[in-house]
């Protein structure tokens, strides 16, 4: 990049490990070594599960429970994030047919996260309607997380692919909401129905005023936009009260539930009419 640095073994070391980590990522693909926790969702007003996301978890034979801070990075930089997405569609679209075939629907939406990189390619939004098809599912069941961030690398592309994708159905929230510098011009050109408010603003949101203050502007402008907000690390009852009186409508966070495997969501969250 027309800079430089010096060199240190640890440079080396870090390489191969990421290496070794893209190629039995790639293998875990292949061979169903990668699995989705489901996170509920709850509506704050009455304390009833909205929805929720799913997220990959990947246990290794040899190295055992990787955390996703690890992998999806190197998967994001060893370009394998286009694969691990579309297994994530999949695997939710399949498991949420059999909630349904089960007698045990889920209320609300299964969010899956959409990484940048699926946007560059053309064929996205036909591909996504294919596997909601393929597992006999509506779109309307899946809500399709978006990176602030990504959707800014190139916004006009971004526009016409949500628009295409909220017309074939999918609902559409935006992630981390607060990190990523949108323009408020663009954002009321996407089609979105939820602004997700980061963690790192709710995290402190009771002894930070800053913190506070953005929550609270973050909830404000999704009132006077007509979308949903929803917010993520909600770990504390206080925190869930005063997201409440500012008007937030939703909340995700360990306070509400911890990602766990689709078995054991389905007894403790859905109840069989």
């Amino acid at each position: 990049g027309g800079g430089y640095r010096f060199y240190r073994s640890e440079m080396g070391e870090d390489l191969l490990r990421k290496i070794a980590v893209a190629k039995r990522l790639e293998e875990a693909l292949a061979n169903g070594g990668l699995q989705l926790h489901y996170q509920p969702q709850m509506y704050l007003s009455n304390g009833k599960l909205a929805g929720a996301e799913a997220l990959a978890r990947w246990q290794d034979d040899e190295w055992g429970i990787m955390s996703p801070a690890d992998f999806i990075p190197i998967a994001e930089e060893r370009g394998l994030i286009g694969r691990l997405g579309e297994w994530a569609l999949h695997e939710a679209c399949r498991q949420v047919h059999l909630w349904q075939k089960r007698d045990c629907p889920m209320p609300g939406k299964v969010a899956v996260n959409v990484a940048a990189k699926q946007f560059e390619d053309d064929d996205f939004v036909d591909r996504m309607l294919r596997i909601a098809r393929e597992h006999r599912i509506a779109a309307s069941h899946i809500e399709l997380e978006l990176t602030e961030s990504g959707m800014m690398r190139d916004p006009e592309r971004a526009i016409d692919i949500t628009r295409a994708l909220a017309s074939a159905g999918f609902p559409l929230s935006i992630d981390d909401f607060g990190t990523g510098y949108s323009s408020l011009s663009y954002l009321k050109r996407f089609p979105v129905n939820k602004l997700k408010i980061d963690i790192s603003f709710v995290r402190d949101m009771l002894t930070d005023h800053n913190d506070y203050a953005i929550v609270s502007t973050i909830i404000a402008m999704g009132k006077n936009l007509e979308l949903e907000t929803l917010a993520e690390g909600v770990e504390q009852a206080g925190q869930a009260n005063a997201l409440l009186t500012l008007g937030c409508q939703l909340a995700q966070g360990y306070h509400i539930g911890r990602p766990i495997p689709a078995e054991e969501f389905e007894s403790k969250w859905l109840i069989r009419p």
